[in-house]
């Protein structure tokens, strides 16, 4: 096998991964096909000097789902933390979904307990 197509066969290897955040929206939806869309918000600190503290930033994860039962498993985890595990394609195709990251596994889920009990 030649260079070029080993270091090509391990690049698309090595994109299976994990991303953990909350997850904040997922659907099912679709004309023709229809697949399972939903979105990870991924929170964190980023410090700026220029601003003299730490700014909050968040970043959003869209991915696919292609497997039916880990789409059902996630319908139940709205609004708690997840940790998934993800392939991610060069593209999207429209029967796997419209993203180019698929979720095929929810490696872990925790409620989220930064409910608020203050009053008005």
């Amino acid at each position: 096998m030649r260079t070029g197509k080993k270091i090509l066969l391990w690049t698309i290897l090595g994109l299976l991964v994990a991303k953990a955040g909350e997850l904040n929206q997922f659907t099912y939806k679709g004309y023709v096909w229809k697949t399972y869309e939903g979105k990870l918000i991924q929170a964190g600190f980023k410090g700026s000097p220029k601003t003299n503290g730490a700014t909050i930033e968040s970043y959003i994860f869209d991915f696919s789902v292609a497997d039916e039962e880990v789409a059902n498993e996630l319908m139940h985890l709205g609004g708690r933390n997840v940790e998934l595990h993800y392939k991610e394609y060069l593209g999207a195709l429209p029967w796997r979904g419209m993203q180019k990251h698929v979720v095929d596994k929810v490696l872990s889920s925790s409620s989220n307990d930064s409910t608020w009990e203050g009053g008005f």
